[in-house]
């Protein structure tokens, strides 16, 4: 474990990033695609460091798990960050679709790939 004060120590423990919440509203997977929005690119100075950085981040599309890599935060803390801002519209998610892929069109990419 890190000793307080040390360069790896946390300075602000992550519950205290996300107000004491555990739990997203919106459980975003770890591989979800964020994107700032319009709004997000036009930043107040009344969010958090973590929100200007999130914001900062994804003007390029990144996903939840990089972005909580960027930050060096617990995963579920990057979720409910990125759920507070998309909540607010400052930025996009796009979840991945919850279908099944097509097995035909599986068997058809693995079959072009044994071919290369």
């Amino acid at each position: 474990m890190d000793e307080p004060g040390s360069e790896s120590a946390p300075i602000v423990r992550p519950y205290a990033l996300t107000g004491g919440r555990t739990k997203p509203e919106h459980a975003y997977p770890f591989e979800a695609l964020v994107v700032t929005s319009f709004s997000g690119e036009r930043l107040d100075s009344g969010l958090s460091p973590e929100a200007h950085a999130i914001c900062d981040l994804c003007r390029y599309s990144r996903s939840v798990a990089e972005i909580a890599a960027h930050l060096r935060v617990p995963l579920g803390v990057t979720r409910v960050l990125v759920g507070d801002l998309a909540d607010a519209g400052l930025v996009l998610v796009h979840a991945p679709s919850e279908e099944a892929p097509d097995a035909g069109l599986l068997e058809r990419v693995l079959s072009g790939l044994q071919r290369l």
